[in-house]
């Protein structure tokens, strides 16, 4: 293992942390686009040197970041297998671990117990671990034995109801061992891109779950449910303001394109039919095939690693490039998803502020929905304020009032249904 790997400044100060550090689990906060996967490889080479012979289990969100992480490991010297199944037995002596997922560590635990015991692992995107409680638990169980536990986050997170195992927590706030945020990033050159929110106002009509007919833009004030079906009613592709928005963000990725002619655009959509639809309407209106990658559908990761190679201008996504995912081209996005909790909210900026090496002053563009919490969102990050992971008075809300709306999918009882999405006025 004698790859060269130029480190930058924050890596260099998380790995003396981390060698200071006199506890087996450390925990590593840095913004999206930073370069997290470098640094846990750089720790798990200083660790093997130290300690030869202990097996490596690097745990991932998707299947597709399995892909990644492997190949990210190669490039270093380090031979982890993304295949891996609990009836493969032994682990050869060439490789040096695995990759897996959160998903297949909830019900491959036992071999995974075995596998990791006194050996080093790295845990990617922490808070997936209380996506289910079954799952925070497996991964307890799975990596309780283990000489070495590495957790990373690009996000800051909350316990909710479901506590991270594996992580310090103050009140019900992770606390990071070493956290490089956002502003961070923007200070030292070449790390990150600046990025902006253009918006479009619009005025929404809908009938409700009661069957009463609603008539709303986005700065009237709503109850929180019906500002949940104010913003489907306007991400509707029939409507117009959703191809509005598309048509804005087509016209800045063509910009953008004369002098980057790879950039590419992301479209996030709230579910497959949705994604579906959009890339439809953008052939008819633009003339163009945008790439789908749905999480349902078994190329999705062929069709990631395609789009992201390529000079295609668009690709249409639900949740599959959420976080971790690696796109540098990426410059412009539009925000069409239902899901307006801020954690997703901060992962999907994170798809588009990766800077690339030789790039010189590009802003990004996410057009996001003037919805009040999605816009509250985005003022964050216009500050670049630090996201500290305890409790600040700037994040103090009225509990619930820019919460995610759990909306009710179950549709036979309800009354719901959009009836147009008008555009109002251009662009902020």
């Amino acid at each position: 293992m004698t790859t060269t790997v130029r480190l930058r400044r924050w890596q260099r100060r998380a790995l003396e942390r981390l060698d200071e550090a006199d506890s087996r689990d450390f925990l590593a906060v840095a913004t999206p686009g930073a370069g997290k996967t470098t640094f846990a490889l750089v720790a798990l080479r200083r660790r093997m040197v130290d300690h030869p012979g202990r097996r490596v289990v690097v745990v991932a969100p998707t299947a597709h970041l399995k892909t990644q992480w492997a190949a990210a490991a190669r490039s270093m010297g380090l031979v982890l297998e993304d295949a891996w199944r609990p009836t493969d037995g032994s682990l050869p002596g060439d490789i040096h671990g695995i990759v897996t997922t959160y998903q297949q560590v909830a019900t491959s635990t036992n071999a995974l117990a075995r596998l990791s015991e006194r050996g080093l692992v790295v845990l990617d995107e922490i808070h997936h671990a209380g996506d289910d409680r079954a799952w925070g638990q497996a991964v307890r169980e799975a990596f309780t034995d283990a000489a070495w536990r590495l957790a990373l986050s690009g996000t800051p997170f909350r316990s909710d109801s479901h506590a991270i195992p594996f992580v310090r927590y103050g009140l019900d706030e992770a606390l990071p061992d070493f956290e490089y945020g956002y502003g961070d990033a923007l200070a030292d050159a070449n790390v990150v891109r600046q990025v902006e929110f253009p918006a479009l106002d619009g005025e929404m009509e809908w009938i409700d779950n009661e069957g009463v007919d609603r008539v709303a833009s986005f700065a009237d004030p709503l109850a929180p449910a019906l500002a949940a079906q104010r913003l489907r009613t306007a991400l509707s592709v029939d409507g117009r303001w959703l191809p509005a928005v598309i048509a804005a963000a087509h016209e800045r990725l063509g910009t953008i394109r004369t002098s980057q002619p790879d950039a590419g655009g992301l479209v996030i959509a709230t579910d497959q039919d949705h994604a579906k639809a959009i890339a439809a309407s953008m052939q008819r209106t633009h003339g163009i095939a945008p790439a789908i990658a749905t999480s349902d559908d078994a190329r999705a990761s062929a069709k990631i690693a395609r789009f992201a190679a390529s000079e295609e201008p668009w690709l249409v996504a639900v949740r599959m490039v959420s976080e971790g995912v690696d796109i540098p081209r990426l410059t412009v996005g539009v925000f069409a998803t239902t899901t307006t909790t801020e954690l997703f909210f901060r992962q999907a900026v994170g798809r588009f502020v990766r800077a690339r090496r030789g790039e010189t002053a590009t802003v990004a563009a996410l057009f996001v929905p003037p919805d009040r919490r999605l816009q509250s969102h985005a003022a964050e990050i216009t500050r670049v304020r630090r996201h500290h992971l305890v409790t600040t008075a700037h994040r103090r809300v009225v509990e619930g009032e820019l919460d995610d709306i759990a909306e009710d999918r179950t549709e036979q009882m309800s009354l719901f249904a959009p009836v147009s999405a008008t555009p109002v006025g251009g662009v902020a």
